[in-house]
């Protein structure tokens, strides 16, 4: 069994403003190789290059084939498994960060169906591989690798809209509309309210769809958007912690503090202390 192989690459960390790469790799598998039943904390897509398999996702099994790719979202349980007499080769890109929730959103993946046959084998193989031909920890690697993932994304992006033009709803324009109003205003001290009003809806709309398309509300992307900012500040500045606070938007110290605390597990100075830690 010598042409079995599996090749993979991790992040040390994946505190990246707005998407970033947990983990790649491609693995050739033997007859029956199993992974789980288990939970992953990051979002996970696997493309099958050859062979056959199957994917075990909330009590429903299904049968892939090359070209099919599997999502497995955060805290779901999954087993995947390769065919006895044609075992899958495939390849996987694991990711998550601040807009990682909305971007899974428009690919062409259901509730009810988390696979897909892909249109274009080519273009999006390609993709994907090149995330893992790019691996590593330097910020040429980084960029390199975060800039296929986007395109990998934008390829299935736009076979979803395809299989269902309706998808591109007012209440998704509404929803990126809004982040981006995030993004470009997050260190000031904005409010739920100036989001809606930037967007042109009601308060509860916003709400509304933001649930509906990015599984939380308004205000806690707005947190967790720049409590990945600040992260990644203390990774990469020489500023003080309360500096960062004002430059993520949060004008009480203390108040950051308690909010990195409950979205970290860890207050500021201690996540600092661990990075320093880690480069020594």
């Amino acid at each position: 069994m010598s042409n079995l192989y599996k090749q993979s690459f991790k992040q040390n960390y994946t505190e990246n403003v707005s998407l970033s790469i947990f983990n790649c790799g491609i693995q050739r598998c033997e007859g029956g190789y199993t992974w789980g039943p288990g939970i992953r904390d990051h979002y996970l897509i696997h493309m099958i290059l050859k062979g056959k398999g199957s994917y075990c996702v909330s009590g429903k099994e299904y049968t892939l084939k090359q070209g099919d790719l599997f999502l497995a979202k955060p805290n779901q349980l999954i087993t995947y498994t390769a065919d006895q007499n044609d075992p899958w080769e495939y390849a996987w890109v694991g990711f998550n960060g601040a807009c990682a929730n909305r971007l899974v959103s428009q690919l062409p993946f259901w509730e009810n169906a988390p696979v897909h046959h892909c249109a274009n084998f080519d273009k999006v193989s390609f993709e994907l591989l090149q995330i893992f031909e790019n691996r590593g920890s330097s910020s040429v690697n980084e960029t390199a690798m975060i800039g296929h993932l986007y395109l990998f994304i934008a390829h299935l992006t736009q076979e979803a809209l395809a299989q269902n033009p309706r998808n591109n709803t007012s209440s998704a324009q509404y929803v990126h509309g809004a982040i981006k109003f995030i993004q470009f205003n997050y260190f000031h001290d904005i409010s739920i309210d100036d989001i809606a009003k930037a967007v042109g809806v009601s308060r509860s709309h916003l709400y509304r769809v933001f649930m509906s398309n990015v599984g939380q509300s308004p205000i806690d992307y707005l947190t967790s958007y720049r409590i990945s900012e600040a992260c990644s500040l203390l990774k990469n500045s020489q500023l003080s912690i309360a500096e960062i606070a004002v430059s993520v938007g949060f004008f009480d110290q203390f108040y950051f503090s308690r909010v990195f605390k409950k979205a970290k597990g860890i207050p500021p100075s201690k996540y600092l202390a661990s990075l320093e830690s880690s480069s020594t």
